[in-house]
């Protein structure tokens, strides 16, 4: 079913919403089918918030977090009604098939631990509660989508140009965006160049971004993925800014196939490499990168259907997250402040001035 248009925020430059809240309903636009068609799903059960993660209608670590928010919610309306006395217990279940979704993101397994956490002290209709938190998961990652997308945009001073990967927008995230945040930020400002990549397979940079950065009135221009190196090479771009779906304590990141090998381009051409993601997908619990599970999907997502037969000798690798180490990274830009040259110390402190309820003022 496709919903009407959902209002305009106040703010300009923000117009994209790819999923949210209506009369017990999860409306979820569906990502493959943009940019031709404007279409929202009704997801009325947790399974279908599941599958809708799984198959990839709603992506983007911020985003797949709170649709699982609010999957825990249709969880709880219908286990509640079935059982008022052991929903607590049914309700695992749920959670488990949302937790199996996508393995990589770890907003997903952030908002799931802050869901299970208030259930264990609800007693009687715990729709409610649960659906204030989830709208609070909602609107506290727009607003720390745009409190980085003004940080972010202060690095880039003096930036003419900036090459973006994947998908970070608003479609990826509660509203605003991640590193799509910070170039919305960087071109009220002034910035002049946006260049984003194609980003195969799925192709999020053709489809996607370019698609949300017309809706709101911002010039881009479209790379073949294979271009990224020659573009930093002609001196276009002085930033490349990603986002990020898992970053370990030490700053090692990953993000969408292909972020690594910017990454390395960017270091050999003097391009500076930023991350802009919430601190919700700062795994403090993976010492390095080394310890992300990276989600592989179908083969036949890269096969031409003539190799799909049962007679082809010829198969796909299709890992679909790569890790960028810290050492690549010029700045890792949060809601909470901005680590530079990332490591294991200074992501420590980042962590602690977290702890403590102050603001992170890096050393330059």
């Amino acid at each position: 079913m496709t919903a009407i248009p959902i209002p305009h925020p106040t703010e300009s430059k923000d117009s994209v919403r790819a999923l949210y809240w209506q009369e017990g309903l999860l409306r979820v636009l569906d990502q493959r089918q943009l940019p031709g068609t404007l279409h929202y799903d009704d997801c009325a059960t947790v399974g279908a918030v599941a599958e809708a993660i799984a198959t990839m209608r709603v992506r983007g670590a911020p985003a797949i977090g709170i649709a699982a928010a609010y999957g825990v919610v249709l969880a709880a309306i219908a286990r509640y009604a079935a059982a008022p006395a052991t929903w607590k217990t049914a309700i695992e279940t749920d959670l488990d098939t949302l937790a199996r979704s996508r393995p990589t993101a770890v907003n997903l397994f952030w908002a799931l631990e802050r869901m299970r956490g208030l259930i264990q002290g609800l007693a009687g209709d715990p729709v409610p509660a649960l659906l204030e938190a989830a709208r609070a998961i909602h609107t506290d990652d727009v607003a720390a989508n745009r409190r980085m997308g003004e940080l972010g945009a202060d690095l880039l001073a003096g930036a003419t140009g900036v090459l973006t990967h994947c998908n970070t927008g608003s479609l990826a995230t509660g509203g605003y965006g991640t590193a799509l945040g910070v170039i919305r930020s960087a071109h009220r400002r002034g910035l002049g160049k946006v260049f984003a990549s194609e980003t195969r397979p799925w192709l999020q940079g053709s489809r996607l971004t370019v698609w949300e950065l017309e809706q709101d009135g911002i010039p881009a221009r479209l790379v073949a993925d294979s271009a990224a190196a020659y573009l930093m090479k002609s001196g276009q771009v002085q930033w490349v800014i990603v986002g990020a779906d898992r970053i370990a304590a030490n700053g090692d990141t990953a993000n969408k196939i292909g972020t690594y090998a910017l990454a390395v381009t960017a270091r050999h051409h003097g391009v500076k490499f930023m991350v802009a993601a919430p601190v919700s997908t700062i795994d403090w619990r993976t010492e390095s990168g080394a310890g992300i599970e990276i989600e592989e999907r179908d083969p036949r997502e890269l096969l031409n259907p003539y190799f799909l037969r049962e007679d082809s000798i010829i198969s796909a690798w299709n890992p679909v997250f790569d890790v960028t180490p810290a050492s690549l990274i010029d700045a890792i830009v949060t809601e909470h402040g901005v680590v530079l040259n990332p490591g294991p110390a200074s992501m420590r402190a980042l962590r602690d001035a977290i702890d403590g309820g102050a603001a992170w003022i890096p050393a330059r």
